[in-house]
């Protein structure tokens, strides 16, 4: 399954240098996935050791996230799914340890039950779905952000594509999201955390940065929790560079970039 990844995509690149360090060719990646947690000191909220375990571990009965707050065990299965997943944790574990902490509490709080609830459905659109997107905290940042957030799509996309790249970086979080990248196709759309950056983050290189990341966004959960409302969407393959032959016809495509909806 591992052959059908495009490693040079661009959208890859959150979880790039994670994947390298893993043995695809091993029958199983809970080992090295185990190796590497153990490596980086990992641990779940109750500052229990990280560890990749079969899902067959998982008890029947037990709710997954309960199971990682309270065992620090990530039941994986051997998948494009899970596997995207396992190298998130690797990647931003800071993030994923306080996604389960909010999951875990609301459990707590509210049991299983049939529907999630909104903070613990807002916490799995971020885990499963997310990208973030860095911005550059000045005054054609704030104009990107609010092209975006009003889907005004070319000039997001066309009239600022300059600023992708220098002041603005996209990267993917959610593992569900990325496994739907292997095979992309153009209605492919975040659920996207916006994060205000100053100079300190464009000074750092790509490994600097995905640590300054994990550390900010899991300040800003820890302080102010998740709500469902509070991600913009973004059609991935529009983002500057992420896809050929991004021309007129292709940004005209309504089913895909979608005006605002209007308040009723």
């Amino acid at each position: 399954m591992f052959s059908e990844i495009d490693w040079s995509r661009h959208w890859f690149a959150s979880v790039r240098d994670a994947a390298s360090r893993i043995d695809l060719s091993l029958p199983s990646v809970v080992v090295p996935f185990c190796e590497q947690a153990a490596a980086l000191a990992l641990v779940n909220h109750a500052g229990q050791p990280l560890r990749f375990v079969p899902q067959a571990d998982l008890p029947e009965g037990t709710a997954y996230e309960e199971f990682i707050g309270a065992t620090g065990q990530v039941p994986t299965r051997d998948n494009l799914h899970d596997f995207f997943n396992g190298l998130v944790w690797l990647t931003f574990p800071t993030i994923k340890r306080e996604l389960n902490a909010l999951q875990a509490a609301q459990i707590a709080q509210d049991g299983v039950g049939k529907s999630r609830g909104p903070a613990r459905d807002a916490a799995t659109i971020y885990d499963e779905n997310s990208a973030l997107l860095v911005v550059r905290d000045d005054a054609d940042g704030a104009a990107l952000v609010d092209a975006l957030r009003n889907h005004r799509w070319r000039e997001a996309f066309v009239q600022r594509a300059a600023q992708f790249g220098p002041a603005a970086q996209v990267w993917l979080f959610g593992h569900a999201l990325m496994e739907k990248l292997v095979a992309p196709y153009k209605a492919i759309t975040a659920h996207t955390r916006v994060v205000l950056a100053g100079d300190d983050y464009w000074a750092l290189d790509d490994a600097g940065r995905r640590a300054w990341i994990d550390r900010t966004e899991a300040q800003r959960l820890a302080a102010e929790g998740l709500a469902k409302g509070g991600f913009t969407p973004l059609p991935v393959l529009g983002i500057p560079g992420w896809w050929p032959q991004q021309d007129d016809a292709f940004y005209d495509d309504v089913t895909v970039f979608r005006p605002k909806r209007q308040a009723a």
